[in-house]
């Protein structure tokens, strides 16, 4: 139990939170895993959550374990090759995680997942949360597009708008 990380999660307000995350922000997200799961059998799902609950907080759960629940709700890893990326922002605790369907982490080390994490936060730092959120788009569709290759029978089987908890 961290007292400072439940202050803060208390505290700022879960729009303040979400504030870089506009509406055309959101919409660009959107349309950037549009164009993306047409090159690969992937499926991306983006979601930004603001607080945490108090019995979340006083659990001490880390954002890795969130982003495995949250990829869990949202039913990521129910794609027919088991190819269902997700990318979690936690935003208070300003921590990234990405977390892939089995299926992806036979194929993509854990190294190359926290490389993204890392290049997006690095953006994130310098106010560039559009720009972080592509980036990390575009270097996961080269992931999927080295193993999963799209085809001719390509189904859409995720949500691709961002998802604010």
């Amino acid at each position: 139990m961290n007292p400072g990380r439940i202050a803060m999660h208390l505290l700022i307000p879960d729009w303040w939170a979400h504030r870089a995350f506009s509406k055309d922000m959101l919409d660009a997200i959107d349309a950037a895993v549009h164009e993306s799961e047409k090159q690969h059998r992937g499926e991306l799902c983006f979601a930004l959550e603001g607080d945490l609950d108090l019995p979340a907080l006083l659990r001490g759960v880390s954002s890795r374990e969130r982003a495995e629940e949250v990829f869990a709700q949202m039913r990521v890893w129910d794609t027919e090759e088991n190819s269902g990326v997700l990318i979690y922002v936690q935003l208070i605790d300003r921590r990234i995680e990405i977390v892939a369907d089995r299926g992806i982490s036979a194929k993509v080390d854990q190294s190359e997942w926290d490389a993204i994490c890392a290049a997006m936060q690095t953006n994130f730092h310098g106010g560039e949360y559009r720009q972080g959120s592509i980036d990390a788009i575009r270097a996961i569709t080269a992931l999927l597009k080295q193993h999963f290759p799209g085809g001719d029978d390509n189904p859409d089987e995720l949500p691709n708008r961002p998802v604010r908890l």
